[in-house]
């Protein structure tokens, strides 16, 4: 049965699932210069944008690249790089889990990823076959049958009994993983329940790793701006020292149903997406760690890996891209 994490580690437990509805008031602090917004194409959805971010190598709005089918493109599709798709909290088998699965294989089409990493709750509901043909197999059966493979964590909605058996999965019949994709090293972990097995495992894979890049994804985050789950700080303090003394650059997180890009901590570089079939609308409390974020739509990542830089673009399910930018590697 899946489980949550408790938020007092001596008490962490499995717990049974227990579906509620998450809904709030968007409380902003609108000091002048602190925050703005934008409107999308259209006047599709919102887009908030935090305060810059000084002295770091983060940077925005990579030059798009024009292309005949009309897609916007803003990486630079380098010889020889790694690129994949980012999804989160995805399998509802929802209407807007096939429009994100749709513009995810016009973008492989453009772009030629060939791997995504899941964020977590990859199957919403149960997990019969019958859930994973409809909630997996058929939203990204394109995807699936261009070879694409998808590598998942486990969210609190998934079953680890089952789920990290489920070959498609490419999870190896672990709870956590890791497995590497040219220069980059990819670690993935089971945040519902980090026992010391799993720390020790992540501290020497870590530590033995030779990857230039080091990328970890797991399900709750370290931090965020949303207010219907927040940022996990038992996880944090448990992640945090580890991740700095073995030069961890980029952390993928889900939970919180929407796209937020957190200013770099402890020059870590921090993203939340969660919102690839779920939304939590109107959802952040506030913009203390935030770059850019979106709590009006759903949206997937691609991202690609070329040399010392990592390119990033994140889409709605119809079409807009609404944040990009470069990380050059410290």
């Amino acid at each position: 049965m899946p489980y949550l994490q408790h938020k007092d580690l001596s008490k962490t437990r499995a717990l049974a699932r227990h579906p509620w509805l998450l809904s709030g008031v968007l409380f902003l602090a609108a000091l002048t210069g602190f925050v703005s917004s934008s409107r999308g194409p259209a006047g599709i959805g919102s887009v908030w944008h935090g305060l810059p971010v000084f002295g770091t190598t983060l940077q925005g709005d990579t030059p798009r690249q024009a292309n005949a089918s009309g897609l916007e493109l803003k990486l630079p599709l380098e010889s020889k790089s790694v690129r994949f798709g980012v999804i989160g909290d995805s399998g509802t088998g929802g209407r807007e889990q096939y429009d994100v699965a749709k513009q995810m294989e016009m973008y492989r089409q453009k772009v030629g990823f060939d791997f995504v990493i899941m964020l977590g709750d990859n199957i919403y509901g149960g997990n019969s076959p019958k859930d994973f043909e409809n909630k997996f197999v058929q939203p990204y059966k394109p995807l699936l049958d261009a070879d694409v493979k998808f590598y998942a964590s486990l969210g609190n909605h998934d079953d680890p009994g089952v789920e990290r058996l489920y070959k498609p999965f490419n999870m190896g019949g672990e709870r956590y993983y890791s497995f590497e994709k040219g220069d980059v090293g990819f670690f993935v972990l089971d945040s519902n329940y980090m026992d010391p097995a799993q720390l020790d495992w992540l501290e020497q894979t870590l530590h033995n790793s030779k990857a230039k890049w080091k990328i970890c994804y797991f399900h709750h985050p370290l931090y965020s701006d949303g207010k219907s789950h927040g940022p996990d700080l038992d996880l944090r303090a448990q992640l945090l020292p580890i991740f700095k003394r073995n030069g961890v650059n980029v952390v993928f997180s889900g939970h919180e149903h929407v796209y937020e890009r957190l200013k770099p901590a402890e020059g870590i570089n921090y993203f939340i997406l969660g919102n690839s079939a779920k939304l939590m609308t109107r959802d952040f409390s506030s913009m203390q760690n935030m770059v850019v974020g979106k709590d009006t739509e759903r949206a997937f990542m691609i991202v690609e890996i070329a040399g010392d830089n990592l390119y990033f673009q994140a889409i709605s399910r119809v079409g807009e891209t609404f944040d990009s930018g470069t990380i050059a590697r410290q």
